[in-house]
């Protein structure tokens, strides 16, 4: 025993530890994320808590997809989704129901060719379920792809009045279902109603007659005189607004923080224990914030993306075609890209295969890899199949290109700053009171929203899929 105690020549670590003060961390949390989207976001201040989106006025409707459901290799249609098409928006309920009940599916394979250049229009197809490419032949004999086709997508509604010759060529790239109305069934269903053939055929009259007369973006076009002598006449002109513009109010999140006034008391060294629940409790609060601004039915990005700035990737995982695709789409002065982790890591696997790895720049003192000199930040909010954190490598999301800022007509964070008891912008944390348990209770509110300014600030790339893998030698 005594050797032992000869041989020890300092306290030991156990001991020590006893008499020392701890160095302690503050919580840590593993589901807080940088949030680039909303750093990269510009916000505007409302006073009234409410913001009005005016627009010029659209003088012809844009193309909106046909609400359409396929299961067990057919589709089915209402009668009154047919108004979404242009061809139908002056037909009556009772027409709809009974040229609805005409449609009839039709499956083909991947691969197969649905309907060629130079065919008889002898039918008008819906796509129900599945993804078709158009083509055409150029001048040199090369195949050219003029877009593709997903579910809602329609083909040839004007051939049903006119029997106009196919324009293009039309295959299925996965298995497809459409569903199909003859002409001869069309006008069967015409003919039953006096007058309606009539009242069709002037409503595309009308509308081809005012296709001259607006620009690309549907507004009405401005006349304007150019002349280089003379006296040429200058025609007034007038530019009109929408009637109704879209007004957004800002969303209200709220909850509660509660914690005992003895360990407030007691346990508050060194770190102050209502500051860490506090800041918890914001960190949280942030991150749902930024899932509801992107993924909120109401106001949030993915769901205001307009359907003429949707389009599906060519063959299913993210390539460099795609997000350029995307940059034609969103070319006046885009941002950035916003995109899953797993569909980041997707696209550099497709950069990779064909020897063009992407480029990448230093930002907020991270490197993000960039397409086409844009960044692409990484976003857990755009879900794969509905979720933040995939248990598995595949999957699909979307990837979204986007513009920012109230002067160039992008993407906007609304808030309200200056709230009593404001703890950060738009976020106020106010002491409710003690009760007779003695737990102090905090509200911690949070004001926000979002407004897509101009249907050009967003494009999304959809069916996005995470789990392509290529093998090398």
């Amino acid at each position: 025993m005594s050797n032992e105690i000869d041989s020890k020549q300092s306290l030991n670590t156990q001991q020590a530890r006893n008499l020392a003060n701890t160095t302690k961390s503050v919580p840590q949390m593993e589901s807080s994320t940088p949030r680039w989207f909303m750093q990269m976001l510009p916000w505007v201040n409302l006073e009234a808590g409410i913001f009005r989106v005016n627009r010029r006025k659209t003088v012809v409707r844009k193309v909106i997809k046909v609400p359409i459901s396929a299961e067990g290799g057919s589709g089915k249609i209402l009668g009154a989704h047919l108004k979404s098409i242009p061809l139908f928006e002056h037909c009556d309920e009772a027409f709809l129901d009974e040229l609805a009940a005409k449609f009839l599916s039709e499956s083909f394979p991947m691969g197969q060719r649905v309907m060629s250049r130079g065919d008889a229009a002898d039918k008008f197809y819906i796509l129900a379920d599945g993804k078709v490419e158009v083509s055409d032949v150029s001048d040199h004999g090369d195949k050219v792809r003029l877009s593709m086709l997903t579910e809602g997508d329609y083909i040839g509604e004007i051939a049903l009045l006119r029997g106009i010759d196919r324009t293009a060529n039309v295959d299925t790239v996965t298995p497809c279902v459409f569903l199909a109305l003859s002409r001869q069934d069309f006008f069967s269903a015409l003919d039953s109603v006096p007058g309606l053939r009539d009242t069709i055929e002037r409503s595309v009259e009308q509308r081809e007659r005012e296709s001259q007369k607006i620009n690309e973006y549907g507004e009405s076009r401005t006349q304007i005189t150019t002349a280089a002598d003379g006296e040429p006449v200058v025609e007034g002109v007038h530019i009109d607004y929408e009637e109704q513009p879209r007004e957004l109010s800002l969303h209200a999140m709220q909850t509660v923080v509660q914690i005992h006034t003895r360990i407030a008391d007691l346990y508050n060294t060194p770190h102050d224990q209502v500051q860490q629940q506090l800041r918890l409790t914001v960190e949280d609060m942030k991150e749902r914030q930024e899932w509801e601004m992107i993924n909120n039915p109401e106001f949030g990005l993915l769901h205001n993306v307009a359907s003429t700035m949707r389009i599906p990737t060519r063959k299913g995982p993210p390539t460099p075609d795609d997000l350029d695709e995307l940059l034609s789409m969103v070319w006046k002065e885009p941002a950035f890209f916003l995109a899953h982790p797993k569909a980041i890591a997707a696209f550099g696997r497709e950069c990779t295969r064909r020897g063009v790895p992407p480029p990448t720049v230093q930002m907020f003192g991270s490197s993000f890899i960039t397409w086409r000199g844009y960044p692409i930040f990484p976003c857990d909010k755009l879900l794969v199949d509905g979720k933040s954190k995939p248990t598995r490598s595949s999957g699909k999301t979307s990837i979204l290109l986007v513009r920012v800022g109230e002067g160039k007509q992008g993407v906007i964070g609304l808030h309200r700053t200056g709230l009593p008891c404001e703890y950060q912008p738009s976020l106020s944390v106010r002491l409710m009171g003690i009760n007779q348990k003695s737990i102090e209770e905090y509200l911690v509110t949070m004001y926000f929203s979002l407004a897509v300014l101009t249907d050009d600030a967003v494009a999304c790339l959809e069916n996005v899929e995470i789990g392509n893998y290529h093998e090398y030698k």
